[in-house]
């Protein structure tokens, strides 16, 4: 006869993960080892410091209330699982469970459970993950040598044997390197003896120049220098540098990028440290397909602007299947931001030889929001500007209208390429967002010492920018005149915190989704809104307040702030796992569904879904209650 309670148990366990993930005979004989609990509202189910359980928790009815020094951390409802402390540390509890509200739980013993999560690498991986989101930071100490974490480490090599592209790259250590003030015939003895193509100029140690056989062959054998010349007269200086940790897409990326054949690997990345590698492009294996260094060398090849827009497709499959393959979202976002780059650049470059003059000034391209930030996965609208160098009055209008015209086209080709065009016409086609120097810095400390709400609001967007084209030197200019402008107008800050904390919550009462109420997206959840700009908010606010100006991604600047200020490290790194996972959650939906991504119907999602969603929302609340305090925000009037 059958059991019917266990029965009973294992219908509703299937509909739950990762109880959904084993067979249905194993979730029927597990359920047989389950007791079903019951409990008053306001009873607790353990302690703080408590000695773990031999069981851990499923809620069936009711609500768990997870709490540290009596203050409420997280709620738990129907189908969430609680208490995993005993299957992943050998530990008491670090927070108190008690019943919300009247419930029926079922405790599952660990010694029953344990196998099938060993068995079972997504139950594995489920299960750290939840255990993760109690701890606020998935990348804590206490996860080390664990159980599931050697499931994930094992999963992770896996899919390394299915990318070949984005294995670390494998370079020679044997580097082979002289003097500024060796001779170039010195040289051509020491690449033909040591059988290589390339030395390294280095001066006490770290690189300054190099020098490749190809080199030798246009100056030295073509006869433009002497045999006698030395090194520092012939190399080409400074080195382009990269850290050893490069991916081998990285690795041919960079190679195309700067048109180079060799590239010098140093300990941080930089030319300030002793070089450990050389990498040509003899030691890479290049793959076919939607590789990144292919897509790279197709956008070099296009002369007309739709020819970009299939390659941008193919972009698009391109992070389709790293996503599908769970590729981290901090490479996923460098290479695409790559690609999205070199398509805006060759948009640029089209754009130039329409025109029937070269520039007459030094310009830059700047990149704003989004974009501007290297977050922009999908093709969003467009948030763009100009920035010229300072010409006198007599050529100011014909000047602007170059630009103005060099950027109607670029606009028009960024949006033949999938681009919109911004509803708010912050694009560089528009006047105000196509100046000079000097009008951008008057238009800047304008927006800092008159703080309204449409100031704050394009000093959001603008604050979040970066160099995709033309002159660095003349931004780094503007940059330097915004902080000081900062600096000189701290009440600024307290507007900036007062703006990014209009963001509404994710979630209201008892952990419930907030989803539109009326319009074209009612009834669906805006993440943009509710989840990414709370936390890209915050960390824009906290990032202009150490005067860090060459940072603008925001997983980026939380790690940037977790080593400035190490008393808040956790929270801030939490910040930046959540942000990373949201902003993969919006790229999935967005792919998924043919759009941004924005707005998602809870109802398409599974529990699974739902529950690691409501899981990066628990650093929200917190950061904002930081940059509050920090900036008394209640004083302003």
């Amino acid at each position: 006869m059958k059991n019917t309670i266990s029965h009973r148990v294992a219908d509703f366990l299937k509909h739950f993960p990762p109880f959904n993930l084993l067979h249905q005979k194993d979730l029927e004989k597990l359920s047989e080892q389950i007791s079903i609990i019951y409990k008053e509202k306001d009873s607790v189910i353990f302690s703080e410091n408590e000695k773990t359980h031999d069981s851990f928790y499923v809620v069936h009815k009711g609500a768990i209330a997870l709490k540290k020094n009596q203050k409420t951390l997280d709620m738990c409802d129907e189908g969430d699982i609680f208490g995993l402390r005993p299957l992943l540390a050998q530990e008491n509890y670090v927070m108190e469970a008690s019943t919300y509200e009247e419930s029926i739980l079922y405790a599952i013993p660990i010694a029953v459970f344990k196998p099938y999560a060993l068995e079972n690498k997504a139950i594995g991986n489920f299960l750290i993950e939840s255990y993760a989101s109690n701890t606020k930071n998935p990348y804590s100490e206490v996860h080390k040598n664990n159980l599931y974490g050697e499931i994930i480490a094992l999963d992770n090599q896996n899919s390394d044997k299915e990318i070949f592209d984005l294995q670390p790259v494998k370079y020679s250590k044997k580097i082979v390197t002289c003097g500024p003030s060796t001779t170039a015939k010195e040289i051509a003895k020491i690449l033909t003896k040591k059988k290589v193509g390339a030395i390294l100029i280095v001066d006490e140690m770290l690189p300054i120049g190099i020098i490749t056989d190809k080199d030798l062959r246009n100056k030295i054998v073509s006869g433009d220098y002497p045999i006698t010349t030395p090194a520092e007269a012939i190399m080409t200086s400074p080195v382009i540098t990269y850290s050893k940790k490069m991916t081998v897409t990285e690795a041919q990326m960079a190679m195309i990028k700067s048109n180079i054949s060799y590239l010098c690997l140093t300990k941080d990345g930089t030319v300030n440290t002793k070089a450990v590698g050389i990498l040509s492009k003899h030691d890479l294996m290049v793959s076919l397909g939607n590789n990144p260094a292919v897509l790279i060398k197709a956008l070099k090849r296009t002369t007309k602007v739709k020819e970009i827009k299939p390659i941008r497709a193919r972009i698009m499959q391109l992070l389709q299947g790293y996503l599908d393959q769970n590729i981290p979202m901090t490479l996923i976002t460098k290479i695409i931001t790559e690609l999205n780059d070199a398509c805006v650049n060759r948009v640029i470059d089209i754009s130039l030889e329409k025109m029937n003059t070269p520039p007459p000034v030094k310009f830059t391209w700047l990149a704003l929001g989004s974009q501007g930030r290297d977050e922009q996965m999908l093709h969003t609208d467009q948030d763009n500007a100009i920035v010229y160098e300072n010409v006198s009055e007599v050529f100011k209008d014909e000047t602007k209208a170059y630009f103005l015209k060099l950027a109607t086209y670029i606009n028009k080709g960024l949006f033949t390429i999938g681009y919109e065009y911004c509803p708010a016409e912050m694009m560089a086609s528009n006047p105000k967002w196509c100046m000079s120097l000097d009008e951008w810095k008057n238009q800047v400390a304008y927006w800092i010492k008159n703080p309204g709400k449409n100031e704050v609001l394009l000093s959001f967007i603008f604050f979040d920018y970066s160099v995709k084209y033309g002159n660095r030197e003349i931004v780094d200019q503007l940059s330097d005149s915004i902080f000081e402008n900062v600096k000189a107008n701290p009440i600024f800050y307290v507007h900036l915190v007062s703006g990014a904390l209009q963001s509404p919550s994710p979630t209201g009462f008892f952990r419930q989704f907030l989803v539109e109420q009326d319009g074209a997206n009612k009834d669906q959840f805006d993440i943009k809104r509710r989840a990414l700009m709370p936390l890209t908010d915050a960390a824009r606010v906290l990032i202009l307040s150490h005067s860090v100006k060459s940072i603008s991604n925001t997983a980026e600047r939380f790690e940037k702030l977790a080593e400035l200020e190490p008393q808040n490290s956790e929270l801030y790194l939490s910040c930046s796992y959540s942000f990373k996972a949201l902003l993969k959650f919006r790229t999935k939906q967005g792919l998924l569904h043919h759009d941004s991504g924005q707005f998602i119907a809870l109802e398409s999602l599974s529990k699974m879904e739902k529950i690691k969603l409501k899981r990066t929302f628990k650093t929200i609340k917190e950061l904002q209650e930081l940059i509050s305090v920090r900036f008394n925000v209640s004083n302003l009037v």
